[in-house]
């Protein structure tokens, strides 16, 4: 385990966060927590200048000094000659992590943290960088550092979308945030309550802000949920508790109760995108695409295996990164492909740089420098931009990549000659769409993906100050339907490549003496629940400090309707013929396309999207097992927020509380919750996979073996997979119907139902509470006490 904090260790043994395994709690210690408090307290308000002195002082100086580093590159020697030129990038200005002339002073700032000799070196460093570098490449600099350090493992940022929830929410909200003051809402509390006390005296109407049975739902969607109990977009005073689906871990602990009954908390309901001026179906999923878990998920991917990252200095290769990152791209999309099938939509589109895009997007969303963001409008042609140059660069490679797959090998510029009719090949296709630094002939490939990007933007090559675009971040690329688009194409040569491979034979697939008789499974329902989300970084009141100590007193959520799942499980009957060690794995895809045309096997394998694999040791005879949903091991429920961790750390940091590492859930899990489509009322006909295999220790080390699960992501040990197989498999190749059905493998059909949760809000006259939240109808869904 590559670990450097000093760790004690806890007595007793708990369950893991995630993967729900015992492991024994370590407690960090005053060092570590030195070091958390401080990421904690760096990134707080990052539109507002620093305001904590004793990392001011730290920051009048940056330490150019090599002697300070164990490594200085030249992209380190440029971010100092930049820096002497006054050629960065000034704060304010937004940062596109795909834009060249950025991701270049990223990278140099990003080695400055990195390579620091140790903690002092980069405490000064940052806080040099939180006052004079631009904010958001200051964050992502920071995270990438934080994530790769060997010696932070453990140590945390809050999530993207508390640091910078301007990427994340509405414009409307965030102008509501900013201009949130304490005294000015207690005022317009207290004046509304003595108008309407007023107004309403002697009238014999029960409830004053029921006024008329006309309510205003001018194109309703489900996520609107607050016109159905009479609120309006504006803030709300919290007195009971944060709204999260594992609240009730929380609310029971009593030291989670102390950090927060000093705390006042404030929360505003949060719309998704509406087609205001674009009209295009492609709204009906904004609740889907705009989820901040979807869009936080791809965020860290691409933070963890960060395209400027070498995989033999950060060990990437270890985790295979190339094939890892297509194959992602790949579920992500399948997974995309289910939900529009919920609505009723077909495939995703099809792409091309000279075609019209049919859907327009407008993100309605604002820079921190009070810029908005770009938007697109219906039937536009990429083409128009005019910037033939980076086209024809853009569509070249695309050409050349299809024709090495053709060809079947490729001669790099160097002499080498690299098979790609071989299996493990497919390291250097992933390497290649990716635009990774390990591809393997930089000369002609390694900037396509950042070019391609930045000509949906219309950015030229070198061009520094430019306009907001999501296209261009990732915590912000999904949101747009361009995304799924464009990245099908990157996919379609993924399975180009998997099309030369040979078929499974029937020998390959079946594993003798295993008979995967039956697989039970429970039903499968989803439905829309609520949740608070941090946004206290928009806050603009007055800090206050109390003996040179930060109080955190008041902190703003943003409270949002998404989609969810019950949980479910399934109860495998397997016969074996001896003892053995196994791999099983689980599957879902759709079972008909949107014309309700059954989908063949041959087709469909395209959109099987992987749920669970899990090691089992098989006794001889029947084996019955049961697998729950929350045992994933790929997943995670709500994090830790930033107002409660920050909170949590200051109670250990003052020694009345022990803080576990494992107090917020890896960044690098997929939301649980967002595991199943939304399905249909009357249930959706989707088909699950199950197939059992012997299973095979992985090469470099078995998985969990060098890092500590429950708050690590262990990227770049080599250890974070089951086994060696490719990922995907069997559906990674191409399928021979003669060859594939084996008894270890078994299909069943199921349903997806969706329950509408606020069925019973929609004759509003029966909510007596009408104009005030209404807790006792969601209390249930946070203490696992919902039924439907």
């Amino acid at each position: 385990m590559k670990i450097a904090i000093a760790l004690l260790a806890c007595v007793g043994l708990v369950a893991a966060a995630n993967f729900h395994k015992s492991h024994e709690v370590k407690i960090a210690d005053k060092e570590f927590l030195e070091k958390q408090k401080f990421l904690l307290e760096i990134v707080y308000r990052m539109e507002d200048p620093l305001m904590f002195e004793e990392y001011i002082k730290y920051g009048h100086k940056f330490n150019f000094d090599q002697s300070n580093y164990s490594h200085f590159d030249q992209y380190m020697m440029k971010f100092f000659e930049a820096h002497k030129m006054h050629s960065l990038l000034p704060k304010g200005e937004f940062f596109g992590a795909l834009v060249k002339s950025h991701a270049k002073q990223a990278r140099g700032l990003f080695n400055m943290f990195y390579y620091a000799k140790d903690f002092e070196i980069f405490r000064q460093n940052v806080a040099w960088a939180r006052m004079h570098v631009n904010e958001a490449m200051f964050v992502y600099a920071l995270t990438l550092a934080v994530i790769h350090r060997p010696d932070f493992e453990g140590l945390m940022l809050p999530s993207i979308h508390e640091i910078f929830p301007q990427f994340f929410f509405n414009s409307k909200f965030v102008y509501e945030a900013e201009k949130f003051d304490y005294e000015m809402w207690m005022k317009m509390n207290m004046y509304e309550k003595e108008y309407l006390d007023v107004y309403y005296s002697g009238h014999s109407q029960s409830n004053q802000y029921q006024t008329d049975d006309y309510m205003y739902l001018k194109d309703w969607k489900m996520w609107q949920w607050w016109k159905l109990m009479g609120l309006g977009e504006h803030w709300y005073g919290e007195h009971k508790f944060i709204l999260r689906e594992n609240i009730y871990e929380f609310n029971q602990d009593t030291k989670w109760q102390q950090i927060m009954k000093d705390l006042k908390i404030w929360w505003m309901p949060v719309d998704y995108t509406r087609d205001l001026d674009l009209y295009n179906p492609e709204s009906k999923l904004s609740y889907f695409t705009e989820d901040l878990g979807w869009n936080t998920y791809w965020y860290y991917l691409n933070m963890d295996y960060s395209f400027f990252l070498d995989g033999t200095t950060f060990g990437l290769k270890n985790d295979r990164r190339g094939e890892l990152w297509i194959y992602t791209v790949h579920q992500l999309l399948s997974r995309y492909y289910m939900e529009r099938l919920s609505h009723g939509y077909g495939k995703i589109p099809e792409f091309s740089w000279y075609q019209q895009i049919e859907m327009g997007y407008d993100p309605q969303m604002i820079y921190y420098n009070g810029i908005g963001y770009s938007y697109r409008k219906n039937y536009y042609e990429l083409e128009s931009y005019g910037n033939y140059e980076m086209l024809d660069k853009i569509t070249g490679f695309m050409k050349r990549l299809h024709n090495i797959i053709d060809l079947g090998y490729y001669r790099t510029t160097e002499g080498q000659t690299i098979d790609l009719r071989q299996p493990e090949s497919i390291e250097y296709i992933g390497n290649l769409l990716q635009g990774n630094v390990d591809s393997m002939d930089k000369m002609f490939y390694q900037f396509w993906y950042m070019f391609a990007h930045m000509y949906t933007a219309d950015v030229d090559f070198h061009q520094m100050e430019v306009y907001p675009n999501c296209m261009l971040n990732f915590e912000t690329q999904m949101r747009d339907p361009l995304f799924y688009m464009m990245y099908k194409s990157m996919v379609e040569v993924y399975f180009q490549f998997m099309h030369y491979l040979p078929k499974y034979t029937r020998e390959q697939l079946m594993m003798p003496g295993v008979n995967l008789k039956h697989v039970d499974v429970t039903e499968l329902i989803t439905y829309f629940d609520l949740v608070d989300f941090d946004v206290s970084n928009l806050m603009n009141d007055k800090m206050i400090f109390h003996e040179g100590k930060f109080v955190w007193d008041k902190s703003l959520y943003a409270r949002q309707m998404r989609l969810n799942h019950k949980p479910f499980s399934y109860t495998y009957t397997v016969e074996s013929q001896k003892a053995e060690k196994v791999v099983i794995r689980a599957f879902i895809a759709p079972k008909f396309d949107e014309f309700g045309r059954m989908i063949s096997l041959l087709e469909n394998r395209m959109n099987f999207m992987e749920i669970d694999e899990f090691i089992y040791d098989l006794k001889a005879g029947s084996n019955v097992i049961y697998r729950n949903s929350q045992d994933f091991y790929w997943t995670v429920k709500d994090r830790t927020t930033y107002s409660e961790l920050y909170h949590y750390v200051m109670l250990a940091f003052d020694g009345k509380y022990e803080f576990p590492l494992d107090m917020s859930e890896p960044h690098c899990g997929f939301p649980d919750r967002l595991v199943l489509p939304q399905g249909w009322s009357k249930g959706m006909p989707m088909q699950m996979f199950f197939m059992v295999m012997p299973y095979t220790a992985p090469a470099i080390h078995e998985q969990f073996s060098t890092f500590d699960y429950s708050y690590s992501c262990g990227i770049g040990s080599g250890a974070r997979f089951i086994d060696d197989l490719p990922f995907g498999y069997p559906f990674d190749r191409e399928i021979d119907e003669y060859e594939f059905f084996v008894p270890n493998m078994y299909f069943k059909d199921v349903a997806i139902y969706h329950v509408d949760t606020l069925e019973p809000y929609y004759q509003h006259k029966g909510y007596t509470n009408y104009g005030h939240f209404d807790y006792t109808f969601f209390h249930d869904y946070y203490t696992k006490q919902f039924k439907l």
